[in-house]
Formats: C-alpha cells, sequence, structure tokens
C-alpha cells in the first residue's frame, strides 16, 4: 500500500483505536489522522507526528471535516465499556448509531474508497450462547436477531447500514466482529473496563496491599474468549484490504471460564487470592465463543495468541500503571 495514503482512525483516542495508529506509524504511513471526543490529556495513546482532532462524531458536520481528504476511514469510536457500563447504559450505547450513521454519510458524499466498521459479538443471538459449554458462533448466527440489548442492537443495525450503502452508493464496506478484545494501553477501573483487565487490577491490587481477596461478578463458570490487540490489529487491517463482503469474527477461539481466567492471573501474579461470588453483579450470557471457521477460509489465519502470553503481557502494563499510582 501507498505509505503517503489519507488515513482516518475514528476512536484514535480509545483502546483499539490507539494501538491501530501506533501500529500504522510503525508500518510507516504518514498520512495519519486520529479523532476522539475525549480531551488529548485522556487518549490513551497520542502521537505528536499524527494530526489529532477532538471531535463529537455524532455530529455530522465533524465527521466531514474528520474525513476530508482521507481514503480509508477506521470506525473505533463508540460510547462503549465492559459488562458493567454496557448493561446499565443501554440507551447510550443506543446512541452510537448517529456516530456510524453521520460517518457513513460523510464517507459516501467525499468519496472514501474504503470504510471500516467494528461491530462486536454482542449482535449474537442470545438463544445460542444460553450454556457455558457454548457451541463456537459462527457468522450466521446473528439472526434471527436477538442481540445482547442496547449496544448488540446498535451494532447489528449498524452493520445493516455498512451492507446497505456499500449495495446502494458503493461504499466499500468492511466489518469485523470483535470478541473480547484485551491488553495494554487500556481502562483497567472506572467501570469501563473489561473482564481480562478488571481481573488483573483487582489481583494487583491484592498484591499490593496483601489483602488476597477479590470480588468475582457471577459465580466463575460463565465462558469467554479473549483477543489479544495484536492479533485484532492484524485481522482488522487484513478485513480492510480484504475482498470480504460480509460481516466476519476476529476473535480467539480460546475458550475459559472466568474461574480459569482468574487461575491464570493468580499464576501471573505468584499469589492466591480468594473470590467472593457476586451473583448480582452484571454477568452477560453465559457462554460466548468465536467460530473462525470463515476467517480461516477467507484469510487463511486466526487470532492465535495464546491467553496466557496476552494477559503476561496485559498485567506487566497495568502493574506498572497501578504502582506509579501507589
Amino acid at each position: 500500500m501507498d505509505k503517503d495514503l489519507g488515513i482516518v482512525v475514528c476512536g484514535g483516542g480509545g483502546f483499539i483505536g490507539g494501538h491501530l495508529v501506533a501500529d500504522l506509524r510503525r508500518q510507516g504511513f504518514t498520512r495519519l489522522r486520529s479523532v476522539d471526543i475525549k480531551p488529548l490529556s485522556q487518549w490513551y495513546q497520542r502521537f505528536s507526528d499524527v494530526e489529532n482532532l477532538v471531535l463529537d462524531l455524532s455530529n455530522p458536520a465533524a465527521c466531514y471535516s474528520a474525513l476530508q481528504g482521507a481514503s480509508r476511514v477506521y470506525d473505533l469510536a463508540s460510547d462503549m465499556g465492559g459488562m458493567g457500563f454496557i448493561e446499565n447504559n443501554k440507551a447510550l450505547c443506543m446512541l452510537n448509531v448517529l456516530i456510524n450513521t453521520h460517518l457513513l454519510i460523510a464517507a459516501r458524499n467525499i468519496g472514501i474508497e474504503r470504510y471500516f466498521y467494528s461491530s462486536s459479538a454482542c449482535v449474537y443471538n442470545a438463544d445460542k450462547q444460553k450454556s457455558p459449554d457454548v457451541t463456537p458462533l459462527r457468522e450466521e448466527d446473528a439472526y434471527p436477531g436477538m442481540p445482547e440489548d442496547g449496544y448488540g442492537w446498535e451494532k447489528l443495525f449498524s452493520e445493516r447500514m455498512c451492507r446497505h450503502f456499500r449495495e446502494d452508493f458503493g461504499v466499500i464496506t468492511r466489518v469485523a466482529r470483535y470478541h473480547n478484545v484485551y491488553g495494554p494501553h487500556g481502562s483497567y477501573d472506572g467501570g469501563r473496563e473489561k473482564a481480562p483487565a478488571a481481573i488483573c487490577r483487582k489481583i494487583i491490587r491484592a498484591k499490593l496491599t496483601g489483602r488476597h481477596e477479590i470480588e468475582v461478578w457471577g459465580d466463575g463458570t460463565r465462558t469467554r474468549s479473549f483477543t489479544f490487540i495484536d492479533d485484532c490489529l492484524k485481522g482488522t487491517q487484513n478485513l480492510m484490504e480484504s475482498g470480504i463482503d460480509e460481516p466476519i469474527n476476529i476473535g480467539s477461539s480460546e475458550l475459559v471460564t472466568i474461574n480459569q481466567l482468574v487461575d491464570i492471573v493468580e499464576v501471573i501474579a505468584g499469589i492466591r487470592v480468594k473470590r467472593d461470588y457476586n451473583l448480582s453483579a452484571p454477568k452477560g450470557v453465559n457462554g460466548r465463543n468465536s467460530d473462525n471457521t470463515k476467517i480461516k477460509k477467507l484469510l487463511g489465519w486466526e487470532p492465535n495468541t495464546p491467553l496466557r502470553i496476552g494477559m503476561e503481557k496485559t498485567y506487566a502494563w497495568i502493574f506498572d500503571q497501578m504502582s506509579k499510582a501507589k
């Protein structure tokens, strides 16, 4: 690819967006624009040689400002967080539809060559996720529609928007369904963090304070697969430049229970903790895993970073941040 290609990362001050900007810089792309609603001081990663814009992309005029002169757009902008945020902020999650709608309109009118939309495994039918021993979710399992209330419905609707803008207006759109992406340089406290970062924070706090006890949301038997950020970046960029029109899973197929996730972090930390199970906390579906048949067939690859390796890197970064704060 031409390294002088104009690339915009919407949500560039966030976790995945910040990593994507960093990765594009490492590859030598020189015309990068990073856009986020948060003040610059709150961005997870920020680079002086990148054009950094603070814009509210739910505003149509802001979308035109963000996309001017660009060829590629990565739409990672979203008001979201882990299960605690999603279950308690359904209306805010639904309002994310304004971001993708206005970005797509601007992309059509400006003539953007390729448009990537970050969807989520939360679009999948809840009836297929009732058991911890879940059958891996195929892309076809999003229909008939019964997604996660609020966040999942918005993602499923925005997927259809991308499809119809491609079919009706010729905007080349690519859609990935992310499965629980984790890694360094992201939220680990404050209410928007996801399970891997939250478990790291709790066990690090137990280690630093000497009080070896943590709260676990649910009974620990729910199952998930977690995708390391490096795999997410590789899959995202490969999908963007591919000929794959339909939504595709970008997720690890390494299924673990929440208790097993705690086990892994205990080994990394070198301590054992007492687990207090909070059965009234937000828990989500009973089981969710990624079926990677399609991505292996179409891209010849699937996310492959072992959970233990990714969690070691995540734990190390969070430990460093918490140690400095202490």
